[in-house]
């Protein structure tokens, strides 16, 4: 059960106190917003791609925020290419509604933190399961999960 992956990468850095699970589904931005009792831009979505290499590519941004094709082609010199429903799991360890970068095992998976996050002092991530959250400070975030940089590859309701 991938919440088990996630609850023991962060029991392994004394962060397992973080996870909420919740009665109701947590799948999407909005029931995660609900479950969570936060505004829906606080939920941190972890979104999933694949490079023409094969490399995997998780980006983790604001519930509120939408890749931004020309800056993610800008800053990966291609389009993006979203992982197929098949694929997520496969390169996550996590199935969709719960995705998140939480035991993350595959070598060719890089995880990055979009600058959309930066606004809030708390955001909301997946935690393995589609009722299930944890609670950081973007830099936490940041760091628990292993990005590699921040970048700004999305665009906000209002640009």
């Amino acid at each position: 059960m991938s919440i088990e992956i996630a609850r023991e990468y962060l029991s392994e850095r004394g962060m397992e106190d973080r996870i909420m699970e919740f009665d109701v589904s947590s799948a999407t931005v909005e029931l995660a917003a609900k479950a969570v009792g936060t505004d829906p831009e606080r939920i941190c979505k972890t979104l999933s791609f694949k490079l023409k290499d094969g490399t995997g590519v998780l980006i983790q941004v604001a519930g509120d925020a939408k890749i931004d094709n020309k800056k993610y082609k800008e800053y990966f010199g291609e389009k993006a290419k979203m992982l197929s429903p098949d694929e997520v799991p496969e390169y996550t360890n996590h199935e969709i509604g719960g995705v998140c970068a939480f035991g993350v095992t595959r070598d060719d998976v890089r995880i990055y933190c979009d600058t959309s996050m930066q606004r809030f002092d708390t955001v909301y991530p997946a935690c393995g399961s589609s009722n299930s959250a944890a609670r950081f400070t973007p830099d936490e975030l940041f760091e628990v999960s292993s990005a590699i940089e921040w970048i700004d590859v999305s665009k906000l309701p209002e640009e």
